[in-house]
C-alpha cells in the first residue's frame, strides 16, 4: 500500500473524528416508487474518521438510498441529516459523489473537465489548479491533463472521475463501487487516498456488493436485502455476533469428502476448489466431524482453521433469516452477490 501524504493543498486537516458536525443520519427512511417498495423503513449512521460499508446485492435499495442521501431524489417518509440539517442543496456542495457509471464528457479534456466540475463547487480557479495538479501527481494521471476521456483506458477514467469527487475537498463522500475498472497497482492506491481521507476525519459511505472489500475497508456496515437491513453495526461486533462456525481446509487429493456432508445437512459449502474449501458448520455439527470425513478421503491436510465467517456468509445467513434458504441461494448464485463463491454486477 502506497504512504499518505501530506501536502494536499485541498485537504482541511481541521476535522476531527469525533466531531459530529459531519455525521450522517438516515432515519426512518422509504421510498416507493408505483407498487414497489424500494426501501423499507431504513436508518443507520455513518461517523466521521470512519466508513461505513452499504452492501446488498442487485435491487437491495443500495443505489435508492445513495440518491437520496444525495438528494437527487427525496424519502417518501423518515428524514435524512447532516451535520444536523436535513440533506438538501446545502449539503450537496461539501458532499463528493463517485456513480457506478462514469459521468465524465468524452470530448472534453481532463484538466479542463476537473476545472468544469471544481467551479461547480464553487472553487476559486486558483485553488482549483492546485488541487487538480496535486490530485492528478497523486493518481499518477499527471501527464493526461490535456487529453480527452475517449483517449483514456476505463481504470484511468475511473481514476479522473476519483479526481472530479473529491477535488472540492468535500466533507462527506459517497463512493458507489469506486474501484470499478482498476487494476490491482492502483486499486491498491485508491485504496490508500481513501483511507488518508478517512483519517483527516471524512464521513465516507462505501456502496458495494464485493465483500472482500468492504471487509479491508470498513469500520461499520449496513447490509441491505429487500430494500430493508438485515446486518447493521461495526464490521468486527457483527462478525463476533456469529462466532467461529467457518471452517478453512487446505488439502492434497479428492475433495468428494464435501459432497456427503453438504448432503446430510452437517453444512454448507461456501467455496471449494481442487485443493481449498471454505465451510459453514450447520446444526450444531463440531468441526472435528468435518476434519474426520476429510481425512478418510485426501492424502494430506495443510491447514484446517476454524475462523469467524466472512461477510458474505453472513449475509447469506441473514437473508436467509428474513427471506428463507431459496431466497438466500438466489442471492449467493445471480442476485449480484460477490465474494470468492459468487460474481455478479453492482446494485
Amino acid at each position: 500500500m502506497h504512504g499518505a501524504r501530506t501536502n494536499n493543498p485541498s485537504l482541511d486537516s481541521s476535522l476531527t473524528p469525533s466531531s459530529d458536525m459531519h455525521t450522517l443520519q438516515v432515519q426512518g427512511v422509504t421510498k416507493q416508487y408505483d407498487k414497489v417498495l424500494a426501501v423499507n423503513d431504513v436508518s443507520f449512521e455513518a461517523q466521521p474518521g470512519r466508513i461505513l460499508g452499504l452492501l446488498g446485492p442487485n435491487g437491495a435499495g443500495k443505489t435508492t438510498t445513495i440518491r437520496m442521501i444525495t438528494y437527487i431524489t427525496i424519502p417518501d417518509e423518515g428524514r435524512i441529516l447532516f451535520g444536523n440539517e436535513r440533506v438538501g442543496p446545502k449539503s450537496q456542495e461539501i458532499m463528493g459523489y463517485l456513480p457506478e457509471e462514469r459521468g465524465l464528457y468524452k470530448k472534453m479534456k481532463v484538466g479542463e473537465q476537473l476545472m468544469y466540475f471544481a467551479e461547480l463547487k464553487g472553487m476559486p480557479k486558483k485553488e482549483a489548479r492546485k488541487a487538480i495538479a496535486y490530485w492528478l501527481e497523486r493518481m499518477g494521471a499527471l501527464e493526461w491533463v490535456s487529453k480527452e476521456t475517449n483517449e483514456l483506458s476505463k481504470g484511468m477514467q475511473q481514476k479522473i472521475q476519483f479526481v472530479a469527487t473529491i477535488l472540492h475537498d468535500p466533507k462527506l463522500l459517497i463512493l458507489d463501487e469506486p474501484f470499478g475498472g482498476l487494476d490491482p497497482i492502483n486499486a491498491d492506491l485508491l485504496q490508500s487516498v481513501i483511507l488518508e481521507l478517512k483519517n483527516s476525519g471524512r464521513t465516507i459511505v462505501f456502496a458495494s456488493h464485493r465483500m472482500e472489500q468492504v471487509e479491508q475497508l470498513c469500520d461499520d456496515i449496513c447490509l441491505v436485502s429487500k430494500g430493508e437491513i438485515v446486518v447493521n453495526g461495526p464490521l468486527n461486533e457483527v462478525k463476533k455476533r456469529y462466532g467461529k462456525n467457518t471452517v478453512l481446509i487446505d488439502f492434497e487429493g479428492s475433495d468428494a469428502f464435501l459432497d456427503p456432508l453438504e448432503a446430510s445437512g452437517a453444512v454448507r459449502v461456501n467455496a471449494r476448489s481442487t485443493r481449498h474449501a471454505e465451510i459453514r458448520l450447520l446444526n450444531g455439527t463440531p468441526s472435528k466431524h468435518v476434519l474426520k470425513a476429510a481425512l478418510e478421503h485426501v492424502s494430506d491436510i495443510t491447514r484446517f482453521e476454524l475462523v469467524e465467517p466472512p461477510m458474505r456468509e453472513i449475509f447469506v445467513t441473514a437473508v436467509t433469516e428474513q427471506q428463507g434458504e431459496q431466497a438466500a441461494k438466489a442471492v449467493q448464485s445471480g442476485g449480484g452477490l460477490a465474494g470468492s463463491k459468487a460474481q455478479g454486477g453492482a446494485a
